[in-house]
């Protein structure tokens, strides 16, 4: 689907509060950060308004774009402070991606495999990026061995994939405590439990172990409460989830910590390699000793 059909058909539209807060034990006298905050534009999402408060204000900002395409912002803080707060607040409208119906026929992952090592074309070169080990997707043979139970010869890509993203669901339990960003693959696959960056990890480095381009995907996600029950201020949360390359539909997302195929409650900030390619915000301080992090996001869908 290419930009010009998306705007064209109904939207869903998004208010996203995202606000970060450090509190030091400290005085810190100078603060450098990188923010991934800022959502991504493409096919099925385009940004409607973006703006970030930064407390203390910032005495240098500077915009840009990273190697994967995303939006980035730099700042630097020279006041002193004890506290810093980052408030990111967004309006994001959604197109509707492809369906189960729609990723029902797709290539044998074989054909696409042999494809992505002999093709010069470009979105199939630019899919290359998401083929190799990075910095928190390195695998092993048994990475490998637990992505090949869903990949059996002649299946379907998509098919495929859908089918490691239900058993990753299955096989590991959600626990904030089980790991760090740190925590290698196998680590995680021999432990089963993580949360969502080791699940999208896991996935993404089971599938490059076969030769299939993949990458990592930065955003936030609607969650729902219980039944009667109100919906909380700052009670959703940034997630992690899982695209994979497919000649014929592009990228396709899958999201092995809810056990579905991404559709109309996923909010993209970006894409990159792994989670290190696209922190939603990173730096460094001079001073501030030990510190303690808050964060809290709240999804709002509008009329």
């Amino acid at each position: 689907m290419n930009s010009t059909v998306a705007r064209t058909v109904p939207m869903l539209r998004y208010s996203v509060v995202h606000e970060t807060r450090y509190t030091y034990q400290s005085l810190v006298t100078l603060s450098q950060q990188l923010l991934h905050m800022a959502p991504r534009c493409f096919a099925v999402q385009q940004t409607e308004s973006h703006n970030v408060l930064v407390d203390p204000g910032v005495d240098e900002g500077v915009d840009g774009v990273d190697f994967f395409g995303n939006a980035i912002r730099r700042f630097t803080v020279t006041t002193p402070h004890k506290v810093l707060r980052v408030l990111a607040e967004s309006t994001i409208a959604l197109a509707a991606r492809p369906g189960i119906a729609q990723i029902a026929v797709s290539p044998r992952w074989e054909t696409v495999r042999d494809m992505v090592q002999q093709s010069r074309q470009p979105a199939i070169l630019d899919a290359c990026s998401y083929l190799f080990e990075s910095p928190h997707v390195r695998w092993n043979a048994a990475v490998e061995q637990y992505a090949r139970t869903s990949f059996t010869p002649g299946r379907p890509l998509l098919d495929a994939a859908l089918d490691l993203t239900s058993r990753i669901f299955d096989d590991f339990e959600f626990d904030g405590n089980a790991t760090d960003i740190a925590t290698p693959l196998e680590q995680v696959l021999a432990g089963r439990r993580g949360v969502c960056q080791d699940f999208a990890q896991l996935m993404i480095g089971g599938l490059r172990s076969l030769g299939l381009p993949a990458r990592y995907v930065s955003g936030y996600i609607q969650t729902h409460p219980p039944a009667g029950q109100p919906r909380l201020i700052g009670a959703d949360a940034s997630h992690a989830w899982v695209a994979v390359f497919c000649p014929e539909l592009g990228w396709v997302d899958f999201d092995p910590t809810n056990r579905c195929l991404v559709q109309s409650e996923h909010l993209t900030l970006g894409w990159g390699r792994d989670f290190s390619d696209v922190t939603p915000m990173r730096g460094v301080v001079l001073g501030g000793g030990a510190h303690e992090l808050q964060v809290s996001v709240t999804v709002t869908p509008l009329a």
